[in-house]
C-alpha cells in the first residue's frame, strides 16, 4: 500500500498553493440544469466508475511530506460522503423554490470542504425551479485544476442525446484571419521586436499594479480589507449565440472580443447609474487566459491518457485589461467598447509578460514561502475590480444518465473581487453568470445594465454596412 501511495503522490503546483492558503480558498462550481426530475439511483455508480477514474486528484488529499513540501496523496474515497441532497420546505411555487435554491447556493459558495477528504462535492437539488426540473451542482476546489480541467471532467461524463456513441463537438477556435500566416520575414521581425518591448512594458506595469496601485473604489469595488466572511449571490443572463456571432461578423472581431466589450460597457453603465462620477474612475478587469494550445475538451477515455493528464491542472494566466471610461473622447459609441477590447486583448495575448509574472510568483514562493506568494497573488487579484472567465460548451444537447441537460453554467468563488463574471456557451445559448457581493451590488440593476449593453451593441452592429478601419 505504501508503494502505491508513493507512485501516485505528486507535488502541489504553485497555483494549488495560491488557491488553498490562509488568504484564499477558491472553488469552481459546475451547474447542470436538468430537463427532467433527478433520479439519484445512479449517482454512486457514476462517481465510482466514471468520475473518480478521470484523475487521481479526485481520490487525493493534500499532505505535507517530511521535507515540508505539499503533495497530493491517494486515499480511500467514500462517494456517499461527497454527495449532498438538501431538503427545502415543501411548496407549490417555483418562485419560492428559486429563493430556497439561491439561498442554498449563497451558503455553499462560502463553505470550505474538509481538508481530510478529497476536495470535491456533488449537490443534488431535487426541487423544480424556474429554469429546471432539478439541478446538479459539482463543487471542485480550485487547487484540483482550473475551469478547463474541471469543467472538462464534468462534460466528459455526459453524452450526446442525439447519438451517445458520438463525441461532443465544440465551437472552432481557428483564427478567422487568413492573412496572419502570410507575413513576410520583415513583418515577422517587426512583430517580434514590437512584442518584446510591449511585453516588457506590460510586465513593468503589471508588477507596479500588483504591488503598488489599486483600482479606485467604485460601485463595483468596495475596497474591503477585513477578515469577516462576505456573502455572494449568483444571477444569470441568457443571450442568443447567433446574435453574438452576428455582431462578430459585422465588426470583424472574435466572439471573445464581443463578450468582453458587452461586459465592459455594461459595467460602466451600472457604475454611472449608481454614481455618475465613477464614469471617470480607474477600473481594471482580470481576464483569465487558458495557456494550453488545445481545442475543445477530451472524452473520459482521452482524459485518462498520460499525454492528456499532462494538460491537467491550473494552466492559466491573467490579462490585466483597463475598462474604458465613458468620458474618454474615443469612446463615442457602444461599439468602441468591442473594438477597444479587441485591441487590448490582441496585444496582451501576444505579450509574454503573463509568463514573466508567473515566473516571478514562483520565485517568490521558493524564496519567501507559499504563504507570502499566496498573499502577493491575492493582492494582485484584489487590486483589480472584476474577474472575467469564459469557456465554450458543446454544440449538441447533453444528457447525464439519461437525464437531458437543459442548461449548463459555471462560477468561481474565493477571490477578493466583489464581481466575478463567468461565461459559457451551450447549444445556441450564451450564459453569463454574475457572482456579486450581497448588500453591495444591486444584482437586478447590474443584470439590466449588461442586457442593455448587449441590446445597444447588437442594434448598432446591425446598422453597420461598411466596417470601419478600427483594427
Amino acid at each position: 500500500m505504501d508503494q502505491f501511495y508513493e507512485e501516485v503522490q505528486e507535488p502541489v503546483s504553485p497555483h494549488g498553493h495560491y488557491f488553498n492558503s490562509s488568504v484564499i480558498c477558491s472553488y469552481v462550481f459546475g451547474f447542470l440544469e436538468m430537463a427532467v426530475p433527478i433520479d439519484d439511483s445512479q449517482t454512486i455508480p457514476l462517481l465510482e466508475d466514471v468520475f473518480l477514474p478521470i484523475n487521481p486528484r479526485f481520490s487525493s488529499i493534500m499532505i505535507r511530506d517530511q521535507a515540508g513540501k505539499m503533495r497530493w496523496k491517494r486515499v480511500q474515497v467514500n462517494p456517499e460522503e461527497h454527495v449532498k441532497v438538501p431538503r427545502f420546505p415543501e411548496c407549490n411555487s417555483a418562485e419560492l423554490y428559486d429563493h430556497y435554491f439561491d439561498e442554498y447556493v449563497t451558503r455553499i459558495l462560502n463553505e470550505r470542504t474538509p481538508q481530510n477528504k478529497p476536495l470535491w462535492e456533488v449537490h443534488l437539488i431535487k426541487y423544480p425551479t424556474s429554469n429546471a426540473a432539478g439541478t446538479i451542482i459539482f463543487k471542485f476546489h480550485h487547487s484540483l485544476g482550473d475551469g478547463y480541467s474541471l469543467m472538462g471532467a464534468l462534460l466528459s461524463c455526459l453524452q450526446r442525446t442525439d447519438d451517445p456513441s458520438l463525441p461532443l463537438t465544440f465551437p472552432s477556435r481557428v483564427s478567422s484571419n487568413p492573412q496572419h500566416a502570410k507575413k513576410t520575414i520583415f513583418k515577422k521581425l517587426h512583430s517580434v521586436i514590437s512584442s518584446f518591448f510591449s511585453s516588457m512594458l506590460d510586465f513593468g506595469s503589471s508588477v507596479i499594479k500588483a504591488k503598488m496601485i489599486e483600482d479606485d473604489k467604485t460601485p463595483i469595488r468596495s475596497g474591503y480589507e477585513g477578515t469577516k466572511p462576505q456573502h455572494f449571490t449568483l444571477s444569470n443572463i441568457s443571450l442568443s449565440l447567433d446574435h453574438i456571432k452576428a455582431i462578430k461578423s459585422n465588426l470583424g472581431v472574435t466572439i471573445n472580443d464581443v463578450i468582453t466589450g458587452i461586459i465592459f460597457y455594461g459595467i460602466r453603465l451600472y457604475m454611472q447609474e449608481i454614481d455618475y462620477m465613477t464614469r471617470k474612475a480607474n477600473s481594471t478587469a482580470l481576464v483569465v487566459l487558458n495557456t494550453r494550445n488545445i481545442r475543445g475538451y477530451q472524452s473520459v477515455k482521452e482524459m485518462q491518457k498520460p499525454k492528456v493528464k499532462g494538460l491537467w491542472g491550473n494552466k492559466i494566466s491573467f490579462l490585466q485589461i483597463p475598462i474604458p471610461k465613458l468620458d474618454q473622447p474615443k469612446i463615442s459609441n457602444p461599439l468602441e467598447f468591442v473594438w477597444n477590447a479587441r485591441k487590448q486583448i490582441k496585444r496582451k495575448k501576444h505579450s509574454f509578460s503573463v509568463y514573466l509574472i508567473g515566473l516571478l510568483l514562483d520565485l517568490e514562493m521558493k524564496l519567501r514561502g507559499p504563504e507570502v506568494a499566496s498573499k502577493t497573488f491575492y493582492n494582485t487579484l484584489g487590486n483589480c475590480s472584476v474577474l472575467i472567465s469564459n469557456m465554450f460548451g458543446p454544440l449538441e444537447q447533453m444528457a447525464l444518465a439519461n437525464h437531458p441537460v437543459r442548461g449548463v453554467y459555471f462560477a468561481m468563488s474565493g477571490g477578493p473581487q466583489n464581481v466575478n463574471v463567468a461565461i459559457m456557451s451551450y447549444v445556441g445559448e450564451l450564459r453569463i453568470t454574475l457572482k456579486t457581493l450581497k448588500g453591495f451590488i444591486d444584482e437586478q440593476k447590474f443584470k439590466f445594465c449588461i442586457e442593455k449593453a448587449f441590446d445597444e451593441i447588437f442594434k448598432d452592429a446591425m446598422e453597420i454596412y461598411e466596417i470601419p478601419n478600427k483594427i
